[in-house]
């Protein structure tokens, strides 16, 4: 097909490329649609071997207006992360990094880990990579600030201290009258060392340990000398990288001496190197690097990830775009330039010299082409999907739908579909039809493989439900059962697929038939646990509506309000009577009730509920 740069017009918006089978296979932005889309097209441009494959499959390209490049960037990266197409850089590894969350809103705040950033008044801390890096953290300011541990359930709920308290690591607020003003102060010098800010921390712990020694309060003084003991053994063990104290990112790509580009991650905050993390892009080199990093980076920076206030580059950004977008997300305004100063390039130095070590960390890519292969499938599988179906004696029958995405788990993604026209039949192929019709009115992203567990008539009842519903979609499908001993894990699980009678290929033991039993066992936990939940929640409920005055609304109300049996169990006629319908009379009622349990049914024994079979 020709591409006439003439049919485009000269203006902002964003292409959508795809393949003979409609597919999308890329998406891009541009400032000006036919120089860009010109550019992939004369004879004269060198690329990439990605992009050299990606214009060998270009069978039609869409285009979408805007008014402006930060709508073109937006919309871009909304497209990527919706379809994630093959030649583009998608942050597949999209689990965010720990931050540490501080909730100032909070009577007597707490120190968590979270992922997310929310626009909440809470202070956020970080970020690390690295999970152990953070709990140590976690751990050292526990012990030196003594800020509450539990949840806020707990903290409401508590009778007597817990066992941070008695350690000396909690002041417990929870039940002891503990001064507002005081945790505050704490609370202060908790951000203090979080932020980098360690040193005046410590000269305004010891001007407050010389004033409590002079007044003889010894005790006082005493507790302050070993807070700053403990932050001063921590700031022996820290490297300052800058002279500021501001927080920044460094992202620098380079060249690999084997193929593709590296990414290098520097986290700075407070003006000491917390934390690094690599990429690798395959397929690109460095006359991509600049497009590839500005697109990385508005998938990176996510409206729930920590935004420092200046992040370093070592490709200019095309635009001011994209540190519109970042400031929108931050809240606040975000610098994005190159390095200025000797610190900032020797600290790109770090990043550069970091992205040379890139390397793929997994053999995802490579299972991908073993079963592409194998399985004569049109392209190597990043997206698989696995369905499996669970039910106990006919009853209560569920699909669980379970997602990996280069190799790796996409728990966000996974479904559990209940199937209320396949009770009480027991039969797994209406089940898997029924399924299939659910799966097909949900829509994309589609599957490069969906995974069947069970064999030939698994594999069929899907498949003839998909051609059906999806005339013009083709999703490649496969079954995989247990071998002759049916025990799970067996090396021997047998591979199917439509139109063939025997099993496929695959080494025993392979990477590849490794990876299917890891999703097929993954789909299985899932639905169990989806179906043990279910079966649990009925028979809670059940024994709570067989309690003297308790319906279904009551039960409803209760398990709003509590959360589980056990906590039902241990409320307090005070806290019954808090439910909202409930009242002083009935919340005494229910009290002497639940009192008049046998101890069969006591929070532990009601808890564990009858396992689930597929």
């Amino acid at each position: 097909m020709d591409f006439l740069p003439k049919n485009y017009p000269d203006s902002p918006g964003v292409y959508i490329m795809k393949d003979a089978s409609g597919r999308i296979i890329y998406v891009g932005k541009a400032i000006s649609l036919r120089k860009r889309l010109s550019s992939y097209f004369r004879v004269s441009a060198e690329h990439g071997p990605k992009t050299r494959a990606l214009v060998a499959k270009i069978a039609a390209i869409d285009i979408l207006l805007v008014s402006t490049e930060k709508e073109a960037l937006l919309l871009e990266e909304s497209l990527i992360k919706q379809h994630r197409p093959r030649y583009n850089v998608v942050l597949r590894d999209d689990k965010r990094s720990l931050l540490f969350r501080l909730d100032k809103a909070a009577d007597f705040p707490r120190l968590t880990m979270t992922r997310h950033v929310l626009r909440d008044g809470s202070v956020y801390f970080g970020p690390f990579a690295s999970a152990s890096a953070a709990r140590a953290t976690q751990k050292l300011v526990g012990g030196i600030f003594k800020l509450r541990k539990c949840t806020d359930k707990s903290f409401k709920n508590r009778v007597r201290p817990c066992l941070y308290h008695q350690l000396g690591q909690c002041l417990a607020p929870c039940v002891l009258p503990v001064d507002r003003k005081t945790y505050g102060e704490l609370v202060t010098q908790v951000e203090q060392f979080l932020s980098g800010r360690s040193r005046s921390l410590v000269r305004e712990l010891r001007r407050r340990m010389d004033e409590a020694a002079q007044a003889l309060r010894y005790e006082e003084a005493a507790l302050l000398r070993d807070q700053v003991k403990a932050i001063e053994a921590t700031l022996e063990g820290q490297a300052s990288v800058l002279r500021d104290a501001l927080d920044r990112d460094v992202i620098a790509v380079a060249q690999l001496p084997e193929e593709g580009l590296g990414v290098g991650l520097l986290f700075v905050r407070g003006g000491k190197l917390l934390e690094q993390k690599t990429y690798h892009w395959s397929g690109l080199d460095a006359s991509e690097a600049r497009d590839a990093l500005e697109s990385f980076l508005a998938q990176f920076y996510g409206v729930q990830r920590y935004i420092p206030g200046r992040i370093v580059l070592s490709h200019p950004p095309e635009t001011a775009s994209l540190a519109e977008v970042l400031a929108e997300r931050r809240g606040g305004s975000c610098r994005v330039s190159l390095p200025r100063g000797p610190d900032e390039r020797r600290l790109m130095d770090m990043a550069v010299n970091l992205a040379r070590t890139a390397h793929r960390k997994d053999g995802a890519q490579d299972v991908a082409s073993v079963l592409e292969q194998a399985l004569g499938l049109p392209g190597p599988p990043l997206r698989v999907e696995c369905v499996d179906i669970s039910h106990l004696g006919g009853s209560g029958v569920r699909a669980g739908l379970v997602v990996f995405e280069n190799g790796q788990e996409r728990k966000e993604d996974y479904r559990a579909y209940a199937l209320p026209a396949a009770e009480g039949t027991g039969d797994d192929y209406a089940a898997l039809a029924q399924w299939a019709e659910r799966r097909a009115s949900s829509g994309p992203p589609w599957a490069d493989l969906l995974l069947i567990d069970g064999g030939r008539g698994q594999l069929a009842a899907v498949t003839a439900v998909l051609a059906q519903v999806l005339p013009g979609v083709s999703i490649e499908c496969a079954s995989i059962a247990k071998g002759p001993s049916r025990r799970a894990g067996e090396l021997e699980d047998r591979v199917f697929r439509p139109g063939r009678r025997n099993p496929v290929a695959l080494k025993s033991g392979g990477a590849a038939l490794l990876f299917l039993q890891r999703v097929r066992d993954a789909a299985h936990r899932f639905v169990i646990g989806r179906g043990r939940a279910a079966t649990r929640k009925r028979s809670l409920a059940g024994e709570l509506i067989a309690l003297p005055g308790v319906g279904p609304k009551t039960a409803r109300l209760l398990f709003d309000h509590f959360g589980n049996i056990a906590a039902i169990k241990a409320a307090g006629v005070d806290a019954l009577a808090a439910v909202p319908g409930l009242g002083p009379k009935r919340a005494q009622a229910l009290r002497q009730a639940l009192d008049s349990l046998p101890a069969a049914k006591s929070p532990a024994a009601l808890v564990a509920g009858p396992e689930g079979q597929s």
